[in-house]
């Protein structure tokens, strides 16, 4: 079975969960990883719908820019303080085995 949904983690959220998802079959890549730290949230979330991934962050400032009407292909949004990284990994992996792309477009998911 291959995953449903792509991933694009935000520089807020360590690298280890993109490596720990790989390993578990799940296209995930981080800013980090990209070279993309420092860039602003708008260019993060355009960037991710340009490339069909779903945003993963802690940063509450994505849940403003879906809330005024910013199309994304999905953002995915948990407290760092109340997860682990294999919290992180495990509720990830979930999601992305569950839903569709099509099902995130426009959606925010909350772990």
């Amino acid at each position: 079975m291959e995953a449903g949904i792509r991933l694009y983690l935000d520089e807020n959220l360590s690298p280890r969960i993109a490596e720990q998802l790989r390993l578990r079959g799940i296209d995930a890549i981080s800013v980090r990883e990209l070279g993309y730290l420092g860039d602003s949230d708008e260019n993060h979330l355009e960037r991710a719908t340009r490339l069909g991934r779903v945003l993963v962050t802690a940063d509450t400032d994505f849940l403003r820019l879906a809330a005024d009407g910013v199309h994304h292909t999905g953002i995915i949004f948990g407290l760092q303080a109340a997860h682990s990284t294999g919290d992180w990994v495990r509720k990830l992996e979930l999601i992305c085995f569950v839903y569709s792309t099509n099902e995130f477009k426009d959606h925010v998911e909350y772990l």
